[in-house]
């Protein structure tokens, strides 16, 4: 494989990537070409706020080709279209090979999630103090134990969840909060989700953690629960507070997560006419919101 790295203006962007995968590019990745430079560029910001630009003010694309003469002849064409005037190539250079499976694999590790409960990928041992475990590869949906807001819900679930509740996750993801519920002594746990994806991989990764729950899309979710957790983000979640306040049984308790700090008292505010929510929880910036 053959890598074709050039340098471009942020309005060239666009149509470059675009001629590129014309000349049958296998990929291409956009780059700040300034960066740890004193002109480094913060282009994304925080979740729910709008990036700051669209694009670096000088961008470095990286485009793979199969074959080095696929992107020799890319670079020639390039080089005589009027809209590649001013930008540069910077070289044509083979890729080694690599073991991207291994590769990918080496980013996940173990995350303790308390000294019992661990979330473990297939590929590692689990830690020897680890009495519950659960096996979850990354994947499409959200939820492998690394997020902040993850390991929060989870925490709450292993430290107060009672013995035999009826729990909801709610915009499951992976699945994993609902698969936490069912280690931790849940009788029953329905995990729903808009994404038939992440239903299809929640019942996938339950089904792997020899456990029982109940997947399906929203309107699967009927009644009320002891328990109602919801880890997706603040606007969702302000729209959600009557739906969700009115799925927790009388006595019971809501968790919901995804909620960065500074969001506090917005959640609070929308769902007020319905229950109290407390912070539990902070960790990175994200708190777990609890009532």
């Amino acid at each position: 494989m053959f890598e074709l790295i050039l340098l471009c203006a942020q309005d060239q962007v666009e149509t470059i990537s675009e001629a590129l995968l014309a000349f049958d590019a296998l990929s291409v990745s956009v780059e700040d070409a300034d960066a740890h430079t004193d002109q480094e560029q913060a282009l994304f910001g925080e979740p729910g706020m709008p990036a700051p630009a669209s694009g670096w003010l000088h961008s470095r694309v990286v485009a793979l080709f199969a074959e080095q003469a696929l992107a020799e002849q890319a670079a020639q064409l390039l080089k005589i279209q009027d809209f590649f005037d001013h930008a540069n190539i910077v070289r044509i250079a083979e890729v080694p090979p690599q073991d991207w499976v291994r590769l990918t694999q080496s980013q996940f590790e173990p995350v303790e999630i308390t000294p019992e409960l661990w979330v473990v990928p297939t590929w590692h041992e689990a830690p020897a103090q680890a009495s519950k475990v659960i096996r979850l590869d990354p994947g499409l949906a959200f939820g492998t134990g690394t997020h902040p807001t993850t390991r929060m819900s989870l925490r709450w679930i292993a430290q107060h969840l009672e013995p035999a509740s009826r729990v909801l996750d709610y915009g499951c993801g992976s699945g994993i909060l609902a698969i936490g519920a069912a280690m931790c002594g849940a009788q029953s746990v329905d995990a729903v989700d808009i994404d038939t994806d992440a239903v299809t991989s929640a019942q996938a990764n339950a089904a792997a953690n020899h456990v029982l729950v109940n997947t399906g899309l929203p309107d699967m979710a009927q009644g009320v629960y002891d328990l109602v957790v919801a880890n997706i983000l603040a606007a969702p979640l302000k729209v959600l507070a009557p739906l969700l306040c009115g799925h927790v049984q009388q006595g019971g308790h809501l968790i919901l997560a995804g909620i960065l700090s500074r969001q506090v008292e917005e959640i609070q505010l929308a769902y007020a006419p319905y229950i109290q929510l407390q912070v539990a929880d902070t960790q990175d910036g994200w708190v777990l919101m609890a009532a």
